[in-house]
């Protein structure tokens, strides 16, 4: 299944197109003496995470040089979308499975190899990936972690912590835990929501939370009340359209509280405090913590001065720490590219472009990004905004005058609800089979 260079920027074109109509600081751990799995007898690209990102960087590589090798490791068997859980969280949807896709078809169809393991450590030294299954060798290593929590920032915040006080910023069984509590608080309870400051995975997420949880308790406990604490001065993703919804469709019922950064929680009693000066106790609390690259970023070196996110070039996201060492995605500093599932999609296809091009000694392609983002405002509507990204001064940025947001009078709302579930479809479809 090999594709060459010119017809896979067609499909990576029509792909999006399509889409867009339906829409260091840690020093490297050695290997050490675990034992070797899965010996390389050819050249091979090692992929971990099967996300939005890992899936697509995988099955690319295979379709442009089949001759290639390629394993990803996922610890986990199935993969749950985080983009749309807000649905289930805000009842829209009855479980999860819409949401859920497994790896079987990627192995089938492109011959992708699936390790399920826990990646404990990545030794870059001796291009090898320490898992909790052995040790794997590699030519070139791609990292798509996804987030994890600054939760030491935090006062209180524990081992249990999200047991009472989920975040829900990771799909499964936090989403379920949420949907739950909020189905068993009376009418006439308080749910609160905290956000941290940017930047953190899928900006609009929050937004789009608080208004179908309000939608939820419109319906359901309409005696309730829902309070957004948003550690940011403002709102910070589609900020026109939310504030509309919000005025239209939740007056009475939702509070939108900027400028609220939470350095304590208290799981005890469901209270989250403002920089110490100012307490929320909530029946329901949604503690969204602080966020970095995902642990085995940290621990591998990848991160950059700030010891959360990863500096990457931008043409190739090789990694600016590490040689042969390739980080797509939330994990990643990408720029003006926000942390989204289309933004990793978008990655993962230029940096699997680009790493075949350097394993066969060819000239790599600049990125040319494509970021659309639906967010639900209610029940029946949802409004997205969309943008054009290429590489300016060795940097990623947004191409001027290009993308756009949804009309502020929500007259294209209803049809948008349609594109994003198609959206979702697909996206999922194509990381899957």
């Amino acid at each position: 299944m090999t594709m060459d260079r010119r017809n896979f920027i067609k499909l990576l074109g029509g792909a999006s197109t399509v889409a867009l109509a339906a829409c260091a600081g840690s020093p490297a751990v050695s290997s050490g003496s675990a034992a070797e799995i899965m010996p390389k007898s050819g050249r091979r690209v090692v992929v971990v995470g099967g996300g939005y990102g890992g899936t697509i960087a995988a099955k690319y590589v295979r379709m442009l040089d089949a001759s290639i090798e390629v394993v990803l490791i996922e610890r986990n068997q199935q993969y749950v979308s985080c983009p749309f859980s807000n649905y289930y969280i805000g009842g829209l949807i009855s479980d999860l499975t819409p949401l859920t896709i497994g790896y079987d078809k990627l192995t089938a169809n492109h011959g992708v190899k699936m390790l399920h393991a826990e990646v404990t450590a990545i030794d870059p030294a001796a291009k090898k990936v320490v898992t909790t299954e052995g040790t794997l060798a590699y030519d070139r290593l791609i990292v798509s972690p996804g987030v994890d929590f600054r939760t030491e920032e935090i006062e209180g915040y524990g081992a249990d912590t999200a047991d009472v006080i989920p975040h829900a910023w990771k799909a499964g069984p936090q989403t379920l835990l949420l949907r739950k509590q909020l189905e068993a608080m009376p009418d006439g309870g308080k749910v609160i929501i905290s956000m941290p400051l940017t930047p953190y995975r899928c900006p609009p997420g929050p937004y789009e939370r608080a208004c179908l949880i309000a939608n939820y308790l419109k319906t359901h406990k309409p005696k309730s009340k829902l309070f957004l604490l948003d550690a940011n001065p403002d709102v910070v993703s589609k900020k026109p359209l939310f504030t509309k919804a919000w005025s239209t469709y939740y007056k009475g019922i939702f509070e939108y509280v900027p400028g609220k950064k939470i350095t304590k929680v208290s799981a005890g009693d469901k209270t989250v405090f403002v920089e110490g000066i100012e307490d929320h106790k909530g029946d329901v609390v949604n503690f969204i913590p602080p966020q970095r690259a995902g642990r085995i970023a940290v621990a591998a070196g990848l991160v950059g001065d700030d010891k959360n996110w990863c500096p990457v070039n931008a043409t190739t996201f090789e990694s600016a720490k590490h040689k042969d060492i390739h980080v797509i995605g939330d994990a990643s500093v990408a720029g003006a590219m926000p942390k989204s599932g289309y933004s990793a999609n978008s990655e993962a296809k230029v940096c699997a472009t680009n790493v075949v091009a350097l394993m066969n000694g060819k000239e790599t392609i600049d990125l040319s990004g494509i970021n659309v983002c639906y967010s639900a405002i209610n029940g029946d509507e949802s409004v997205s905004i969309a943008g054009i990204y290429k590489v300016v001064d060795g940097k990623i940025a947004a191409v001027p005058n290009s993308g756009g947001i949804s009309p502020a009078d929500f007259s294209q709302a209803r049809l948008e609800r349609i594109y994003a579930e198609s959206w979702l479809r697909n996206i999922l479809t194509e990381m899957s089979t």
